[in-house]
């Protein structure tokens, strides 16, 4: 088995076989981690998209573009409008596929306008374990996933990071706020912003990973188990500010933060009826 390091050597050589690339850059751990070794290796080659609709949280942008100017990458960002898309909307256990198809849109024809040859993103080896149907959509649009190609999981993502001083290198998971509705109800622009604030709230209180789940008029709070105390030392004022926000009913999940929680019901909702 490879180290991090040896990994990062051949993730170099792909990259520079590469000669000009496209990425798609969302401030997270491994597409940060991905846009600098890009950019390190093939400088103003290295084109950063930053995609921005109303699933992308604001917080999530303006790191992003903080990320990007400490670490000297050469950025551009495009509206995507993925809740046009009625598909998208309806948010069945394709949502992800649909909103995939959407971003890459938008990268390829500026890939196409600047001759960049190849399109990035930044799956990392331990992705495809999860359910994530995005992938199935970048696959069929051609999008390379260098850190799979060289089986970078994140644990060495993260390790290299640290070394490389790439700030992100602790930073939490983080997803689209459409991964916070259940499937089945549908997507509106209200709803994302609902949840944006909500988990703007929460980030006050110095959590270091959470989730506001949506269910209607619900609100169920993922955190650490670790960290279950300091919400409820601070139940009353979460939860009044929260009310203020719409919801009815502010909840703590007993089980705690976990990547994906919404996916836990997909074999119920794919399951046939029974009579």
């Amino acid at each position: 088995m490879l180290t991090a390091q040896e990994k990062l050597v051949q993730l170099e050589a792909l990259l520079g076989d590469m000669k000009r690339v496209c990425i798609g850059y969302s401030g997270g751990v491994d597409s940060t981690f991905l846009a600098k070794v890009a950019t390190n290796v093939l400088g103003e080659d290295a084109l950063c998209i930053i995609a921005v609709s109303e699933s992308y949280p604001e917080h999530e942008r303006y790191e992003a573009e903080q990320f990007a100017a400490e670490l000297g990458l050469h950025t551009l960002t495009v509206n995507t409008h993925e809740i046009d898309n009625p598909d998208y909307r309806r948010n069945d256990s394709m949502r992800c596929y649909h909103c995939k198809k959407e971003m890459v849109s938008h990268l390829k024809a500026i890939a196409a306008e600047r001759r960049i040859p190849h399109i990035l993103i930044g799956t990392n080896y331990d992705d495809l374990g999860d359910y994530r149907p995005g992938q199935q959509a970048a696959k069929e649009e051609g999008v390379r996933s260098p850190l799979v190609e060289v089986e970078m999981t994140k644990d060495d993502i993260r390790i290299l990071s640290k070394e490389m001083n790439i700030p992100t290198w602790n930073k939490p998971s983080f997803a689209c706020l459409s991964s916070r509705v259940p499937y089945g109800q549908a997507i509106t622009p209200e709803i994302l912003g609902k949840i944006d604030r909500a988990e703007s709230l929460l980030r006050e209180y110095g959590l270091s990973q959470f989730r506001v789940r949506h269910h209607d008029n619900l609100a169920r709070i993922e955190v650490l188990p670790e960290e279950m105390t300091k919400v409820l030392d601070q139940g009353a004022a979460i939860t009044s500010a929260l009310k203020e926000m719409g919801y009815a009913y502010v909840t703590l999940d007993l089980v705690g933060y976990r990547t994906g929680s919404m996916n836990e019901v997909l074999h119920q909702i794919q399951a046939p009826a029974r009579r």
